[in-house]
């Protein structure tokens, strides 16, 4: 009787099982080559956006996606009202501890009506409240008002540097900062405790989607050296921006108890930055500085920023004799070499911090 296909001949082996052996074999080894290209070009990709292994790969993918915020009509119809042709505005933040009579809010406008070219501006100006009573106190001095939802966090009261009300209102500003952006307007973010003096649009560099003043300044606008503060920032709304300012945000999980400049200082060296074609410019203290460098030239003055000071009645008590030395300058009465009379009161503010903070503790 002749074997049926089926069955198994006298020595063991069933037809065509050497050729079904070769197969599978080949089956594996292509398996196995495929799973290695994909494994070396995860690598590769990683290695090529995150080569400090600074943030990963899902972190990138989610800082690029393409998505838009929720509209928001009202804050729309502000920004347009105050806006350029260019559809640029100038936004600042206010709070109520920060918006009491003659207080903070009182010098900044103040210093838009002492400044050379800058009264013209406010009409430009966006305040965005974070409170009631901000809101409330914004109104009766100023036609374009926007009150924030700030998410069941209060900020009425004076943030103390780097404490947890501190750091949620930083990162909450960055993000409306980045809805700003997704609706079409560019602006320049300026924190009420900078004084405007000039006007600082014939300083921007023209070729920069993001341009940000320094505590130090190095001596070149590209070095990424330079100590950036987000406290003053012009910022173009296009891709890129927007890009950033979503990875800026997404960023501060990586970094927790980090506020949003520190985190800006780890991030500015990410090959994801030239990889989008972001241009960044830090602006010169000569033109834009601050009680951490002061610039010292009077004509080239545009903003002062009262930096590296904390407490509200320091920054107050020294920005008031800014402008006092400003207005003597314009007005002809400062000597022919003027020079300021600032930082008093916020060059030891942090020292006097550290010691009140200190006996407290001793005390209690």
């Amino acid at each position: 009787m002749k074997p049926s296909s089926g069955d198994v001949q006298p020595g063991g082996a069933a037809p065509f099982s050497a050729h079904t052996a070769v197969v599978r074999w080949k089956t594996v080894r292509l398996s196995v080559a495929f799973f290695g290209v994909i494994l070396g070009l995860l690598v590769l990709y990683n290695s090529a956006i995150n080569p400090f292994n600074i943030l990963p790969v899902s972190y990138s993918y989610r800082a690029f996606r393409s998505y838009s915020s929720l509209r928001n009509p009202l804050l729309e119809k502000t920004l347009t009202k105050a806006s350029n042709e260019d559809k640029t505005v100038i936004l600042t933040t206010l709070n109520a501890a920060w918006a009491e009579p003659e207080s903070l809010l009182d010098l900044f406008l103040k210093s838009f009506h002492a400044g050379n070219g800058t009264q013209r501006l406010l009409k430009h100006l966006v305040i965005v409240c974070l409170d009631a009573k901000a809101y409330q106190r914004c109104g009766a001095s100023h036609p374009h008002c926007y009150q924030l939802d700030t998410e069941g966090a209060n900020f009425s009261g004076e943030a103390y540097f780097m404490t947890a009300d501190y750091l949620k209102m930083m990162w909450r500003r960055i993000q409306f900062l980045t809805s700003v952006l997704e609706m079409g307007f560019s602006f320049v973010f300026t924190d009420s405790d900078i004084m405007w003096l000039q006007d600082p649009f014939n300083h921007f560099h023209p070729d920069a989607d993001f341009q940000i003043a320094c505590d130090t300044f190095k001596g070149s606008s590209e070095d990424l050296n330079n100590r950036p503060n987000g406290g003053f920032v012009y910022v173009k709304s296009n891709t890129k921006t927007i890009r950033f300012y979503k990875f800026w945000y997404e960023s501060r999980t990586m970094f927790p108890g980090r506020h949003d400049q520190d985190v800006l200082n780890k991030i500015k060296h990410s090959p994801l930055i030239p990889e989008i074609g972001l241009k960044i410019r830090f602006l010169d203290t000569a033109n834009f500085g601050g009680f951490c460098q002061m610039g010292r030239d009077f004509t080239k003055v545009c903003t002062v920023h009262a930096n590296c000071c904390v407490g509200l009645n320091n920054k107050v008590h020294d920005l008031r004799i800014l402008l006092n030395d400003w207005s003597k300058f314009v007005n002809h009465k400062a000597s022919s070499r003027p020079s300021w009379s600032v930082p008093q009161d916020c060059r030891t503010s942090f020292q006097r911090g550290r010691q009140s903070k200190h006996g407290k503790k001793k005390g209690g």
